[in-house]
């Protein structure tokens, strides 16, 4: 039996017997031994199989770009990113802006509007809209990333990625959900039409929040760019095309 052969053997076994991914983890972790990270490699194979929950905060980190490719600046540059988080933080509590009591995801906000400038004088005001999309997408992350100095930096990338590169593009997400829906399910979309619902699809909040808070976590955890400048955002892109053709949430 040739060595392909063992390993497409072996693949079908583990899934037949549970183990589902094994070859896939094993394949992973071959690339992440690698002294200088391969972009374009890890993007490949997030593209097509989950990320074991292990290794996910780590290749984000890398194609989001807070971590370089090479292993041995890994340790530096994460110290730098946690003494940031922890300056940023402490600046919060001596102005008492957050306290203890402050929930995570709010603690969040807080100091990711302390680095753009946006910090409104009070706690007290009214969270704008934006505000919102990001405690959204906050609350999706911190069930997917442990640390939270990790979980943080993920989320501050994301959402710079969001408004920076893909704010002009929201618009027409509807268009394209309607165009992509009849090739995928055009009996549904004529329903849809027909019934007078498409118009009245929460579009607005599917799109913005990237789906967070609509779809399930384990839908959003193959979040993946394509390269790595366009970071997680532009795998989000990919999957409003694949997944926003079925409506799971309607408020």
């Amino acid at each position: 039996m040739t060595e392909e052969s063992q390993r497409n053997f072996r693949s079908v076994y583990y899934e037949k017997v549970g183990f589902r991914g094994v070859e896939e983890k094993k394949s992973l972790e071959i690339l992440l031994k690698d002294d200088r990270l391969d972009i374009e490699k890890l993007c490949t194979f997030s593209q097509r199989f989950p990320l074991p929950s292990m290794y996910r905060a780590l290749v984000w980190k890398v194609l989001l770009g807070i971590l370089p490719p090479h292993h041995e600046s890994h340790a530096q540059v994460t110290m730098y990113r946690k003494d940031q988080y922890c300056d940023v933080l402490h600046a919060l509590k001596v102005i008492r802006f957050i306290s203890d009591a402050t929930p995570q995801v709010e603690v969040y906000l807080r100091m990711y509007q302390l680095e753009s400038g946006k910090l409104p004088r009070s706690p007290s005001f009214p969270l704008e809209p934006e505000d919102e999309v990001f405690l959204a997408i906050a609350k999706a992350m911190e069930e997917m990333v442990e640390d939270s100095v990790d979980c943080y930096w993920i989320i501050r990338c994301f959402v710079n990625q969001l408004n920076n590169k893909y704010r002009d593009s929201l618009p027409q997400l509807p268009k394209v959900l309607e165009q992509y829906l009849n090739m995928e399910d055009s009996r549904l979309l004529s329903h849809l039409k027909t019934c007078s619902a498409m118009p009245k699809l929460p579009y607005d909040l599917w799109f913005r929040r990237c789906f967070a808070g609509c779809l399930p976590e384990s839908s959003l955890q193959r979040q993946i760019p394509q390269d790595s400048s366009d970071a997680i955002v532009s795998k989000a892109i990919d999957l409003w095309h694949k997944h926003c053709g079925t409506p799971v949430h309607s408020a």
